[in-house]
């Protein structure tokens, strides 16, 4: 792993003063995937920035009905919580089918969005692959790729996004959270992961110096019942 600068952000506001004044360096919360990727070369980020204490951890009722849910909440927190598990059970289920206790335990709702694929050539810095360094070429079409894409993929890139928390965020039409310099945007969540095309580098649209907040939940919206 290579040597780092390591800093801490405040508040929301510090932490995207910090990221836009180094839109290299990155954040780390849970760092579950990101230490990883550290510690195999694929990322080397000269600058951490870590924002594991602000103060983005409460799960709310929004105004029509639906939850906030702040970025920094843990994975096996959201998964238990009495209203996801009772309004939301796609998505507790979804959160504890993936990974072991422990990691969810680390893992933060933020992070899960932003996780990189696990593709064996993106891991391999022996081997080409674009989204690692872009025009290399792709390793996985002609090489071992069965946990990789069959639709949505490029001649750039077939790798697949790994969490089964987004799949159900996706369904469930959440939206993301975020602030940058310019202020706070919401994202749909069906907008907020790209497709390889020709820039397989980018996994989200989120600006280089953006942080998400939060995911909101819609309301629940119950079937009409039936009279007997």
């Amino acid at each position: 792993m290579i040597n780092f600068h390591y800093a801490r952000a405040s508040d929301v506001s510090d932490a995207v003063r910090q990221i836009a004044a180094d839109p290299a360096a990155k954040f780390i919360a849970g760092g579950t995937n990101l230490l990883d990727l550290m510690k195999e070369d694929v990322e080397r980020p000269a600058r951490l920035i870590d924002i594991s204490r602000l103060p983005l951890r409460t799960v709310e009722e929004t105004a029509d009905g639906g939850l906030r849910i702040g970025a920094l909440v843990p994975n096996s927190d959201l998964a238990y919580h009495p209203k996801i598990a009772e309004r939301y059970p796609l998505l507790a289920s979804a959160i504890l089918a993936g990974a072991s206790a422990q990691l969810r335990n680390m893992a933060s709702t933020g992070g899960n969005l932003l996780q990189r694929t696990r593709c064996f050539y993106f891991y391999d810095t022996a081997t080409p692959c674009n989204k690692r360094e872009p025009g290399s070429g792709c390793s996985a079409i002609d090489g071992i790729n069965r946990i990789n894409a069959i639709l949505g993929t490029s001649e750039a890139c077939i790798a697949t996004h790994p969490s089964d928390m987004c799949v159900a965020l996706a369904a469930l039409e959440a939206r993301v959270h975020v602030a940058g310099p310019s202020g706070e945007r919401v994202i749909a969540f069906a907008d907020f992961h790209r497709l390889p095309g020709d820039t397989p580098q980018r996994d989200t649209n989120l600006d280089a110096n953006e942080i998400i907040t939060a995911i909101e939940l819609p309301a629940k919206v119950l079937p009409p019942t039936t009279p007997i």
